[in-house]
């Protein structure tokens, strides 16, 4: 008896979501539909073309470093080798971001070497009639230590590669803050590669923007490898918010935590689309990934009518032999005993409803490392607090 086997696209049976296909090259990839697994939150005609190669006119991106002496940054040509060290491509998007850019940018942490000061990376949009793509590496050496901010800002239609490679033994606390205006698109995905022993405490903010789609996809080369992926993100009306992770246990005794908080605020009066936001965690624990120890946790608000939140977390387990496994996710109205607590004690309902959102966010937002950064967070949901009372 002949048995047909009905190969999956471009030819690349896989079992499991971290053996996805990766290429480099945007014609390796079909432009994908609504039903498409990873596309079926957001909304493809609102992207710009991202998806289907008909975007605006491409232009290059503003990247710039500011960084210690002792940190080396490269402008290289997009095939430098060393920019695909971390893995390529899962989706046409990003896929474009590779094929549409001329040149990376690489960022190396020293050996054996403690940053004094923190390394701020500035993406900035071109401006609403333009297109950019950037791919960036930063790579840390042997028991290198240091901070890095990511900061994007501006307005435009933007897609990217951050890949972050982790040599053995370093530390690197990562955060990226979409800062964008109002009226900008970013597809962005990060993928990250950890060597023996590296400690990565990667933090993501996600308040402005119209469409950000953040997709970090995390893999451990060696045992020992420590990954903490968090985030916070605060949509109103009129924005999409997509953070979408896979965190691969593919090597024994790692551990990685994975912590997501989310607010919405929706207006049913106004004609701009209901605020919505999408949080996907995928954690898969391979049958050689003996010893991992994992948990997940997602936690979204909806403080008014005409938002929706979407939380899905994943866990795959090809293996009984680990510390631990476990997620959680839920979506909801915050705590009307906790309101009831505080209105009892003459707090007004404004007030007391501030405070337990700032709570609520707080468990994340703390752990950011750098003093100004969490400053700087902590006084955007006060002002979105601001705007929900108005």
């Amino acid at each position: 008896m002949t048995v047909s086997v009905d190969p999956v696209q471009n030819a690349t049976p896989h079992n499991n979501k971290g053996d996805l296909f990766q290429s480099f090259n945007v014609e390796d990839f079909p432009v994908p539909g609504g039903r498409d697994e990873v596309w079926r939150f957001i909304s493809l005609r609102r992207i710009r073309g991202l998806h289907n190669g008909k975007f605006a006119p491409a232009a290059k991106a503003q990247i710039t470093v500011d960084a210690p002496e002792s940190v080396r940054v490269e402008e290289v040509p997009i095939s430098d080798e060393r920019l695909k060290v971390a893995g390529g491509a899962v989706d046409r998007v990003s896929a474009q971001a590779w094929s549409s850019a001329e040149t990376g940018v690489i960022v190396h942490l020293p050996a054996d070497t403690e940053l004094e000061q923190d390394i701020t990376i500035t993406v900035t949009g071109a401006g609403a009639d333009v297109t950019t793509f950037g791919n960036i590496l930063i790579e840390s050496g042997t028991h290198a230590k240091g901070n890095v901010i990511l900061r994007y800002a501006g307005s435009g239609t933007h897609a990217d590669n951050v890949n972050w490679h982790l040599g053995e033994g370093s530390t690197v606390r990562a955060i990226v803050d979409a800062e964008w205006n109002e009226d900008t698109v970013h597809i962005g995905q990060q993928s990250i590669l950890l060597e023996r022993d590296s400690t990565l405490r990667h933090y993501v903010a996600a308040f402005g923007g119209e469409i950000v789609r953040i997709t970090p996809r995390v893999k451990f080369a060696a045992p020992g490898g420590d990954a903490e992926l968090n985030g916070v993100y605060f949509a109103d009306p009129g924005q999409y918010i997509e953070n979408r992770m896979l965190v691969d246990h593919s090597v024994p005794n790692c551990r990685s935590n994975v912590l997501y908080k989310g607010a919405l605020q929706g207006d049913k009066q106004s004609s701009l689309p209901e605020a919505r936001t999408c949080w996907v965690g995928d954690v898969l624990i391979r049958a050689e990934a003996k010893g991992t120890d994992t948990y997940e946790t997602n936690r979204n608000l909806v403080l008014t009518d005409g938002a929706r939140a979407d939380a899905i977390p994943n866990l795959e387990i090809e293996t009984g032999e680990i510390a631990g496994a476990g997620h959680a996710a839920t979506v909801g109205r915050f705590d009307d005993e906790q309101l009831f607590y505080l209105r009892s004690r003459g707090i007004p309902e404004d007030e007391a409803t501030r405070l337990i959102i700032r709570g609520f966010f707080n468990e994340v937002l703390n752990q950011i490392p750098v003093e100004q950064v969490r400053e700087e967070l902590i006084a955007r949901v006060v002002g979105e607090l601001e705007r929900t009372n108005n």
